[in-house]
């Protein structure tokens, strides 16, 4: 695993050990970033169950403004620190060891706002939805931000509108898939 554009282009990166971390390989990273290629220039971004911090980074490298990582692991937290080390971005990035519910309460507390919100909590357990209704509510969240979620490949996002989002795109591969939602005009 390795940063693959940007500044800080073919660093390798650390990643937790065993199984509960999944690490988006190279080559999904690489479409989901040629896919928000024009919005990362300046952005501010939200990474949520970071895991190694691979996503957030490669956003930083890529020039975006800022980067909030959040993982409740104490070893995906040691293993972000690292990479932000490694890849020396760390001035631009706030690292949360902390519940994802937690960290969005406190960054709204904060009067925080992004512009990227990536999240790619475990796989099969509707984490998605949760976070979804999560950020609904949520001031962090503008209406022109971008929510993207990391998914199994039949995870069900129907619900979206229900939720107060719009669906833009949805991005298959072979397990998995890639969602990109906009909160909804009438919100």
């Amino acid at each position: 695993m390795r940063v693959i554009a940007g500044t800080a282009r073919s660093v390798p990166l650390v990643c937790p050990r065993g199984l509960n971390t999944r690490p988006t390989g190279d080559q999904i990273k690489e479409t989901l970033f040629n896919i928000i290629s024009p919005d990362i220039p300046g952005a501010r971004f939200l990474d949520l169950f970071a895991g190694s911090g691979a996503i957030g980074i490669e956003a930083l490298s890529r020039g975006a403004e800022s980067a909030v990582f959040v993982d409740k692991s104490r070893e995906a937290n040691k293993c972000i620190c690292a990479n932000l080390e490694k890849t020396r971005l760390g001035g631009s990035a706030q690292v949360l060891l902390m519940d994802v519910y937690a960290a969005l309460n406190e960054l709204e507390h904060k009067g925080m706002q992004f512009d990227i919100i990536f999240m790619d909590p475990p796989y099969d357990m509707e984490i998605e939805k949760e976070v979804f209704q999560a950020l609904s509510r949520s001031r962090i969240v503008s209406k022109d931000t971008m929510i993207i979620a990391e998914a199994s490949a039949q995870t069900d996002f129907s619900y979206l509108e229900e939720e107060g989002f719009t669906l833009l795109r949805e991005k298959k591969y072979k397990t998995n898939k890639h969602v990109f939602a906009v909160r909804s005009a009438e919100q």
